[in-house]
């Protein structure tokens, strides 16, 4: 092939890249849950579990999903096509925050009647914001918040009555971390509805907070209310093989929907279900 017709194939190969890039999003389905999953800034590995956590709920038939690596300098305009937010973002240090409009953004999402959902290591992001600590009701904070080596635990439901949890059975978890002793907001602004047995043996003295007693129940799932706004909290899933575990999914699934829309319709697995 001659060099002009190279230099022809060439221009006509980037026109047509062009092209399929300019191409808009299909607009939003109206009949399904809007997402914004915020990521990007991490210590553990969000470029595995962000696509589960996709997958997780658009495999219900009930959501639809996008994803913001960039949340740093968004405002209300950013969020205003969604019902629910899910955040996968841990800050490492300040130079990660997402800034002031943002943050009051967020605020104002959830404030206004809008769903969250914190999952994991979320609730050690952002130490010193008030209304972010309000909203996740216990946080992993330089004093507080520590977990033995990753085992095998189960989740007990401790409200069986709520709807994430409402014919749900316990369920175990593999190698994943147990949170422990985190830093609480006042008692009556939060409400647990799963927890799991600490137990103080498995640190082997290297318990980085004080460990009195043989062990005790830790929190794993909870909601918290927030103006308006409904918060559903998980401490589960570290890894992308936690998060693929079918415990972790249904729990999530299930207080996503109920922090978008205040009620929960989708089933509960067979091998999950309280008898």
């Amino acid at each position: 092939m001659r060099r002009p017709q190279i230099a022809a194939l060439s221009l006509c190969l980037i026109a047509t890249a062009a092209v399929a890039f300019a191409q808009p999003s299909p607009p939003p389905d109206p009949n399904k849950i809007q997402v914004l999953i915020i990521t990007g800034q991490h210590v553990h590995d969000w470029r595995g579990t962000t696509p589960i956590l996709k997958q997780i709920l658009e495999s219900t038939g009930k959501f639809e999903v996008r994803i913001n690596e960039e949340f740093r300098g968004a405002g209300p305009e950013t969020l205003a096509p969604y019902n629910l937010v899910v955040v996968n973002y841990y800050n490492r240090g300040d130079k990660d925050r997402w800034g002031e409009r943002a943050n009051a953004a967020l605020e104002e999402f959830v404030r206004s009647g809008k769903g969250l959902v914190l999952y994991h290591l979320a609730l050690g992001a952002f130490d010193g914001w008030t209304e972010y600590e309000k909203m996740s009701g216990g946080n992993w904070r330089p004093s507080n918040g520590h977990h033995s080596a990753r085992h095998d635990f189960t989740v007990d439901i401790t409200d069986a009555d709520h709807p994430i949890t409402r014919g749900l059975k316990s369920f175990p978890m593999t190698t994943d971390e147990l949170y422990a002793n985190l830093r609480w907001q006042p008692e009556g602004s939060y409400h647990v509805l799963a927890t799991a047995y600490d137990d103080h043996a498995l640190y082997q003295g290297k318990a980085r907070q004080p460990i009195p007693g043989a062990g005790i129940h830790q929190p794993m799932l909870w909601t918290t209310q927030y103006g308006m706004g409904r918060v559903f909290v998980t401490t589960l899933g570290h890894s992308p093989t936690e998060v693929k575990e079918i415990g972790f999914g249904t729990t999530f699934a299930r207080g996503a929907e109920w922090a978008a829309t205040g009620k929960v319709t989708l089933p509960i697995p067979t091998e999950l279900a309280a008898k």
